[in-house]
């Protein structure tokens, strides 16, 4: 998921730079997308099931007209949430005034929330947290003076990892969970515009510069009158900024907490080669994600680098596509291998990380097809061992391959010679360069930043599994 607003003063074109920063964000969600136009305190709005580009035909575009600010979300589609009714960003009239919202992430005590507040008396529509949350800072602006007081009293409320925008009328405010775990950071154009956006990617889409990323628990407001920080819930937690960022879900020409995520990639690479380094002839990436950290395993290593596999770039992420047989359906038509580079040779294929497993025997069988003699797989990110409750949607051990599986085995199950993984301590050495103070890998060693989510019947988290397994 990613958000991206912009903040001006001059009636304009703004819902033009939104589609172009969204565009940029498309890697972070190609399920839904959707904007928002402030145009003096009336909201036009769209939103659909689908790509940026697709979304926002000419027309529509025309018709969401213009204004001083804009508000807008790309979205993947969760095994419940992949419906169009749960597209943002999510507008709401309230006794107040009006409101827009979307987020990037996930809460972990959305369950508790939702459940007492339809007890007394709301009714939600959507399967979103941005809902949620849109109704805790509407209760909480009830009996505020202001819509960023309301947000600071509602952050203290709001478990999780997350980042948001929220638009009123006459404002639009910032927002990141206390321990940061997702990224969200603001610049600005020289038209004097304020551009907030989850990756640097996309203020470089619009011509913005970067200025800094928002502060785990910080709320910027942005107004007429100037910006204006709130850090009242600042420091109060340990921050824990997701490493897979690093790893996977971040474009590589973004900077996040001032480190280059592609440098991140290179040195994961370059541990590989340290602590899993084989014999080979050739070392290839797995587009797009892994050919980052290929490079830096072949630098190390001084096994030559080789394009050995092919995307077609018109087809989306599989790791974050809702269901396993669509995942296998794309994967067929994804990736081809350039055979003069892996043929008759030793292959090392560096993948960005291996979760549940299901694509990679289709990949290896690619490239033993294409006449590679050997094929060491070698995973940039370590063994993922536990749920993410923050956004990524592996809501359990029993689906993750390196919970069932040693890899030995999974060498075994995909027809690779060997299989490899980061290790947890290298990990968090990736972005030592940058000024975040702490991860989020809980992903890999089980150590939440937060408390997780309840286990009820109703909770999509609830699962069992057997000491084994663990």
């Amino acid at each position: 998921m990613a958000v991206f607003g912009i903040f001006g003063t001059k009636t304009e074109n703004v819902a033009s730079s939104v589609y172009y920063g969204l565009y940029a964000l498309q890697h972070r969600g190609q399920a839904s997308s959707g904007i928002v136009v402030n145009d003096d305190g009336v909201f036009h709005t769209y939103k659909d099931s689908g790509l940026v580009n697709d979304v926002f035909t000419p027309s529509v575009m025309k018709n969401l007209g213009l204004g001083q600010m804009a508000l807008g979300n790309v979205r993947y589609g969760t095994l419940d949430t992949k419906d169009r009714i749960n597209s943002e960003p999510i507008v709401v009239n309230h006794s107040k005034g009006r409101m827009a919202i979307a987020m990037d992430g996930k809460l972990v005590n959305s369950a508790e929330l939702k459940a007492e507040m339809e007890m007394q008396g709301l009714i939600f529509h959507t399967g979103n947290d941005a809902e949620i949350i849109s109704a805790v800072i509407i209760k909480e602006r009830i009996t505020s003076h202001s819509i960023e007081e309301a947000v600071t009293k509602a952050l203290s409320k709001l478990k999780g990892g997350f980042s948001l925008i929220v638009m009123s009328p006459q404002k639009m405010i910032a927002a990141r969970d206390v321990n940061g775990v997702h990224p969200i950071c603001y610049g600005k154009r020289e038209d004097g515009e304020y551009v907030i956006s989850s990756e640097t990617c996309a203020l470089n889409a619009v011509g913005a510069a970067h200025i800094r990323d928002i502060e785990p628990g910080e709320i910027l407001v942005f107004t007429k009158e100037g910006l204006r920080a709130i850090k009242e819930h600042c420091n109060k937690q340990p921050e824990r900024l997701c490493v897979f960022e690093y790893l996977y879900t971040a474009r590589p020409d973004s900077v996040i907490s001032d480190c280059s995520v592609h440098l991140a990639r290179k040195r994961a690479g370059m541990f590989l080669a340290r602590s899993c380094g084989v014999d080979a002839d050739v070392v290839i990436g797995a587009p797009d994600s892994g050919i980052d950290a290929a490079i830096g395993y072949a630098e190390e290593s001084g096994i030559p680098y080789g394009l050995g596999l092919i995307k077609n770039k018109y087809i989306g992420r599989t790791f974050i596509d809702p269901g396993q047989n669509l995942r296998e359906d794309k994967v067929r038509i994804k990736l081809n291998p350039v055979v003069e580079t892996v043929k008759g040779k030793r292959v090392i294929l560096v993948d960005d990380s291996i979760v549940r497993g299901t694509t990679m025997a289709r990949v290896v069988k690619l490239l033993r097809d294409a006449g590679a003699t050997e094929i060491h797989v070698r995973s940039s990110s370590p063994q993922f061992l536990n749920p993410c409750y923050y956004g990524t949607d592996i809501a359990s051990r029993e689906v993750l391959i390196a919970c069932n599986h040693t890899p030995e085995e999974m060498a075994r199950i995909f027809g690779a010679d060997s299989v490899g993984f980061l290790s947890v301590e290298d990990v968090f050495k990736l972005a030592e360069s940058g000024k975040c103070k702490g991860y989020c890998a809980a992903c890999f060693d089980g150590k939440y930043p937060t408390e997780t989510p309840s286990s009820s019947g109703e909770n999509k988290y609830d699962y069992k599994i057997s000491e084994n397994k663990k």
